[in-house]
Order: C-alpha cells, then sequence, then structure tokens
C-alpha cells in the first residue's frame, strides 16, 4: 500500500434515498484507479443490476430541484 495516499473522505454506509426516488446501499469507499480520486461504492435495493461507482463528491452533493437544493442521496433513517 502507498502511504502517500490521501486517506479516503468520511464514507457513512448504510441505506440512501436518491432525490428520484431510488433506494440505495452505500457499502463501501473506493479510489479511481487512474486518477485517485474517491468513490462511493453503492447498490440498487430495487433491482439486482450490480455494484456501482460515482464521485464522492458527486454522491454527497445537492442538486437544484425547483429552485430547491436537496442532497443528491439523502440517508434513510433504518430506525424508523
Amino acid at each position: 500500500m502507498n502511504d502517500d495516499l490521501p486517506d479516503l473522505p468520511d464514507t457513512p454506509l448504510g441505506r440512501y434515498r436518491h432525490y428520484k426516488g431510488g433506494e440505495y446501499d452505500v457499502i463501501g469507499a473506493a479510489r479511481d484507479s487512474e486518477t485517485l480520486a474517491p468513490l462511493v461504492v453503492y447498490r440498487p435495493r430495487y433491482n439486482a443490476s450490480g455494484l456501482w461507482v460515482r464521485p464522492h463528491a458527486m454522491f454527497f452533493g445537492d442538486v437544484e430541484i425547483d429552485g430547491q437544493r436537496v442532497r443528491r442521496f439523502a440517508p434513510v433513517d433504518s430506525s424508523a
């Protein structure tokens, strides 16, 4: 392992809801092999399409919907 790599950003595991409605399980963080950019590794709960990755900043970022800023993926409280 290369000790010169920066730490991956905090990536809370668990269930998230996309602003369009689908639910996903975040299972970890990874690094792009070419750019070393941090990625979120996740899978949809509504089908078996496998694992997906998205840039960390995009996954945890906001989008504007009808003039309102909302989280692209919001955590789902599993205790509710």
